[in-house]
Parts: C-alpha cells; sequence; structure tokens
C-alpha cells in the first residue's frame, strides 16, 4: 500500500512539474527494439526518453490482455488481465559508468519487484564490471523479456515453468565484447546469491526452481551463503543469428548453521542454449532449450525429478509491410509457437516405466504492429498437460489478445 500510493504521489508531482517544462526539450531515444545485436544487449536495448541534457532518461512498457481459455471443456470465461507496467530509469553517471533499473508491476499491484538495478563501469570493450540487482543470463529469455519484443502474448513455459521468468539477484559481474568484421563475440559471468530449498519444499509437490522467486530476502541476504554462478558466452554473424551457451548452478539447501553441519551440500546446475535468425524470406526464429539436474534428497519420492528438460521454438512471418488505419511502417506477421516441458525425466523404480509429468503446447496467431515499439497479438492455445501416472492428458485451449507497447 505505502508503495502504491507512492507510486501514486510520483506521478502527480511529475504531472505538475512537466506542465512548468518547455515541452521542445523532451527528446524520444528511439531504437527498433525488433532488431537485437545480442540477446545480453536487451536491458539496455530499449527506447528511454530524456530532458535537454540531463543525465537521466525514463522508460518502460504497458502490457495488458483478455482471454478465454477452457480445460477438458470446463471454462472460467472471459478474463481480463493487466499483465504489466514496467517502469526503466537510466542515468549517465559519467561517460563510462552508467546505472540502469527496471520497477515491474505485475497483475495490477500482486507483484511488484525490483527486476534490474545496477551501475556498469566501462573499462574496455572487453572487461567491464556490474553489481547491483542483475538479470542471471541464463537462457536468451531471462534477459531479453519485454513483452513490446515478443509476439506472443504467453512468456515461454520453458522460461516459467522451469525457469524462475525475469529470474534476479544481488551480485557482481564482469561483461564484454569483441567485434570482428561481421561477427560479435560475447561474455557475461556473475556471481550471486542464489536459490533456496523451496525448490523442492514447495505447494507445486514436485522439484520446481521458480518457486525460489518467493524468497524476498536473497536481495538482502544469501540462504546458506554459497554464491549461485551464472555464466554466458553468445556469437553472432550478420547473416548467420546468434547463438548463446550458458550455465547457471549452485548450492540451494541450508547445509550448516552456526558451524553445525545439517546436511551434505545439494546442488543444481542448468545449462542452456538459445538461438535466433532471420531467413532469407525474412522468416524470425527464435528458440530455447534448457536442461536442469537436481540433487532431491533420497527421503524424497519419485514425484521430485532430479532430471528436467524443456524449450520453446517461435516462427514469425511478416505477411505483409505497408500502410494501415495511418500507421505508415505497419508489418502484420503470422506466428506459431512450439513448447515442451517435462519436470521429472525418468522412469519409475518399481516398473521401468516413463515418468510423465509434461505439458505440450501449440500456440499460433498474428500479430500486428503499427509501431515496431507497439504489438496488438492475437494467440490461439493448445495445452495437453500429462500427470506423474502417464493418464490421458487434460486439455486447455482457448484465444487470448491483447497489446504491448512502450512509452
Amino acid at each position: 500500500m505505502k508503495i502504491s500510493l507512492l507510486v501514486v504521489v510520483t506521478l502527480v508531482v511529475c504531472s505538475t512539474a512537466t506542465a512548468q517544462i518547455d515541452s521542445t526539450l523532451f527528446k524520444r531515444t528511439q531504437q527498433d527494439t525488433s532488431k537485437l545485436l545480442l540477446n545480453m544487449d536487451a536491458v539496455y536495448n530499449r527506447p528511454f526518453l530524456s530532458v535537454s541534457k540531463l543525465p537521466v532518461a525514463v522508460g518502460g512498457y504497458v502490457e495488458a490482455n483478455w482471454q478465454h481459455l477452457g480445460t477438458d471443456g470446463v471454462s472460467e470465461g472471459h478474463q481480463f488481465q493487466m499483465r504489466r507496467l514496467t517502469l526503466f530509469v537510466a542515468s549517465s553517471i559519467s561517460r563510462r559508468i552508467k546505472f540502469l533499473s527496471e520497477l515491474e508491476f505485475e497483475d495490477g499491484t500482486k507483484e511488484i519487484n525490483i527486476e534490474f538495478a545496477s551501475v556498469d563501469f566501462e573499462f574496455h570493450p572487453l572487461l567491464n564490471f556490474r553489481g547491483g540487482i542483475v538479470m542471471n543470463p541464463i537462457g536468451a529469455f531471462n534477459q531479453n523479456h519485454d513483452g513490446p519484443k515478443w509476439e506472443f502474448i504467453d512468456r515461454p513455459l520453458s522460461a516459467t515453468q522451469l525457469l524462475p521468468a525475469t529470474w534476479s539477484n544481488v551480485g557482481f559481474g564482469l561483461y564484454g565484447k569483441l567485434y570482428k568484421n561481421n561477427w560479435v563475440y560475447a561474455y557475461e559471468t556473475y556471481l550471486t546469491n542464489g536459490f533456496d530449498d523451496q525448490i523442492i519444499s514447495n505447494s507445486e509437490n514436485k522439484t520446481f526452481l521458480p518457486s525460489s522467486k518467493l524468497n524476498q530476502d536473497r536481495f538482502e541476504e544469501s540462504f546458506n551463503g554459497v554464491p549461485l554462478l551464472t555464466a554466458k558466452v553468445a556469437i553472432r554473424n550478420k547473416k548467420i543469428g546468434e547463438l548463446g551457451l550458458s550455465y547457471m548452478g549452485g548450492v540451494y539447501n541450508k547445509f550448516q548453521e552456526d558451524g553445525l553441519v545439517l546436511d551434505e551440500k545439494r546442488k543444481h546446475r542448468t545449462w542452456a542454449i538459445d538461438f535466433n535468425t532471420v531467413l532469407l524470406t525474412g522468416t524470425y526464429l527464435t528458440t530455447e532449450c534448457t536442461y536442469t539436474r537436481v540433487d532431491v534428497p533420497s527421503t524424497y519420492s519419485q514425484q521430485y525429478g532430479d532430471k528436467q528438460w524443456g524449450g520453446f521454438f517461435d516462427v514469425v512471418q511478416p505477411v505483409f509491410r505497408k500502410s494501415i488505419l495511418g500507421f505508415e511502417r505497419s508489418v502484420v506477421n503470422a506466428i506459431c509457437r512450439f513448447e515442451y516441458v517435462d519436470w521429472n525425466v525418468g522412469k519409475f523404480l518399481e516398473t521401468g516405466d516413463n515418468i510423465r509429468e509434461d505439458i505440450v503446447s501449440v500456440v499460433p496467431g498474428i500479430s500486428w504492429r503499427p509501431t515496431s515499439q507497439t504489438v496488438i497479438r492475437l494467440n490461439y492455445r493448445y495445452n495437453w498437460q500429462t500427470d506423474l501416472l502417464g493418464n490421458p492428458p487434460s486439455k486447455t485451449a482457448g484465444f487470448q489478445f491483447g497489446f504491448s507497447s512502450y512509452f
């Protein structure tokens, strides 16, 4: 409540102040956010609004949707959602010292998160330092997650059901780039606070990494004193596309307290590969695949998987580019997403049968971009979800409509 009141007061003050400022002083830094250099550039590759020569710039995006979904013939009817309101503040402290923050309001004010708030010290193109609340660079989507950059209403299942989407932590790290002819080589590596035992102690009753997002104390202290290591390397060619390889791993349980050993160290490790390219036909292809290993205690039942994997594959085909309703450079796309998540890779010890706890999803649709910063989307979602015992899958299907736009 206090945070909401503070935001309202701030907006009122700002609106009063801007009425006394010459509007010609405002400058918008336009960027075509549909064409990224690298996924790791996404945090800064956004449109910002600055005032005259002030070193501070602001921006953000908004996302609202409607959906009508049903599972096995049972529907909750029409649902309207204010998915996200995200605010950016950036500052050039000096020519080689920069600050950026990202504050996100999800589902109204149900969740309020500082997703990014760091200071960058630029020493050399190949060696730069970043500290604060950072986005752990696992896969491609975790850093490159802004709604206006995607043609689909829902975030990928593998990014929300295997990985904790927009997973960020307090820590320090290094990053750098090397440009050579038509190639770009880049890396990032960070030590941050990490996961906790909610990975295996949660309301989902399965191994579920996203549960650790519920631990807000991770921005204040480490759960067990062992840092989480996240590292990524990426390479991009103007004609071939971008390939990224990343790793995230650490200890998730509290194995000691006040010098007393409570348990052995239990680790989790996640590997990810991502790729995106544009074909000669203008077709955009984006894919990401992750694989996770978790040291699950032997006292836990087999419903807690020690191996998980999943991924998604997006196809976006521009159908035509022309003026529509006065928007001169608008683009209409035909789109489709294929995705899969398996929370428990393995076989039952007693029978040797496969453990089945997975979901398959297909999402066709169309999108219209009146400008590169705004997208209007119509999706049809169809899910098949199978339970642990491999019973006939439950089927979820329905339409989704919405928009997402930078401002």
